[in-house]
């Protein structure tokens, strides 16, 4: 059984990410240039920079890590003397292919956040295999390093994860990764695209515009991550909107009337049914597409279970985690003290599947992750 206060961290290396750099050939793409670099004499450093990257988590009992054979994870793990467990291993040299079969099984397997080494060849491997779908974390060790998914060094990714497993607010921000022409760029021209984006969290900080005196203003952000979600609803979709005051300002920002201690179906920017059941709303949403909005309870931090039954453990699996919003500020976070969000849904197996990292909306366009657990260590 998971255990909630464990963070599953996958790693993966790309070995030979920017072996191209040190014998001036600019890039490490493709087999060719690969093969010239190591007869050029280039030593592979990415494997090297994930040991720097986990060298300050080896004496951490809250970090369970999941990786893959060889120089693509396992040797960096054991130069850090980190334990992992090794969940597959791919024959060498590896290539695109190789990346991308391991980020898909770390992901099955169970991790929570994917901590990575590579250049922009990586990280657009990484937009294939498991896209928005969980965090991810870069380890800079490429030729090429346009993509914003990387820690400024190795030490700060390891830095970022400690944060991480002590529970402290880390924000969650969608990146962009850079596809970039090789051969132009070995001319001197970077003629670069955009491939995709990546989940990828970064220091946690207050956005300059809901400051005042280093403090949030609570009212001004209740109202920001509401008209986050209220420009985001997608049309032809079921909104459930779940009890509390921070839904009943989307309400409000919508133009909907909303009850405030119920739950409340909405469709293309209309209320459909008020204050419905769990079988109701079973019902109504059928096989459509649905995402509920729910809030936390401040002080106890309860997401499921306290005031909100009408979502039931076949109703929470019916939407699954990726279709459930968590809406909270900054300071309703910080009032707990770095003790997780609890989920209380009756079901006990249903419970432990829901424990993990979360992204919640603490602002406009600003998520934090935060974990949810079921029960309230602080380190859980």
């Amino acid at each position: 059984m998971k255990d909630p206060q464990v963070l599953v961290i996958g790693v993966l290396v790309n070995p030979f990410a920017g072996i191209g750099g040190s014998v001036a050939l600019k890039g490490s793409d493709g087999e060719t240039t690969r093969d010239e670099a190591l007869r050029r004499g280039a030593t592979p450093q990415a494997p090297r920079r994930m040991t720097r990257a986990l060298s300050s988590l080896a004496t951490r009992n809250n970090i369970r890590v999941l990786t893959w054979g060889g120089a693509m994870g396992e040797q960096s793990c054991m130069e850090a003397g980190l334990p992992c467990q090794v969940v597959g291993e791919s024959p060498m040299p590896s290539g695109p292919d190789d990346t991308c079969d391991a980020a898909k099984q770390l992901q099955q397997a169970g991790a929570e956040l994917l901590l990575f080494a590579g250049g922009d060849g990586t990280a657009r491997d990484l937009v294939d295999a498991v896209g928005t779908s969980m965090p991810v974390l870069g380890v800079p060790a490429g030729c090429k390093m346009h993509s914003a998914v990387y820690a400024v060094n190795p030490e700060a990714a390891g830095s970022l994860l400690a944060e991480l497993a002590e529970g402290k607010l880390v924000a969650l921000q969608q990146a962009e990764v850079r596809d970039i022409d090789e051969d132009a760029f070995r001319q001197g021209v970077v003629r670069a695209r955009h491939y995709g984006e990546l989940q990828v969290p970064a220091e946690a900080r207050y956005l300059q515009q809901v400051k005042c005196g280093g403090r949030e203003v609570e009212d001004l952000v209740v109202t920001e991550v509401a008209a986050w979600v209220a420009d985001s609803m997608e049309e032809d979709t079921w909104y459930l909107m779940g009890s509390g005051s921070t839904v009943a300002v989307v309400m409000d920002q919508l133009g909907l009337e909303n009850t405030l201690l119920g739950v409340d179906a909405v469709y293309n920017h209309e209320v459909v049914a008020t204050d419905l059941g769990a079988r109701q709303l079973l019902e109504l949403i059928g096989d459509q597409p649905a995402r509920a909005v729910i809030t936390v309870i401040g002080g106890q931090g309860h997401l499921f279970g306290r005031g909100n039954q009408q979502f039931s453990p076949e109703l929470i699996r019916r939407l699954g985690k990726d279709s459930i919003q968590i809406l909270a500020t900054r300071t309703k976070i910080n009032t707990l003290e770095g003790r997780p969000l609890l989920v209380d849904s009756g079901d006990a197996e249903l419970d432990q599947a829901l424990c993990g990292l979360w992204p919640v909306i603490t602002g406009y366009e600003d998520q934090i992750l935060y974990r949810v657990a079921t029960d309230g260590s602080v380190n859980s």
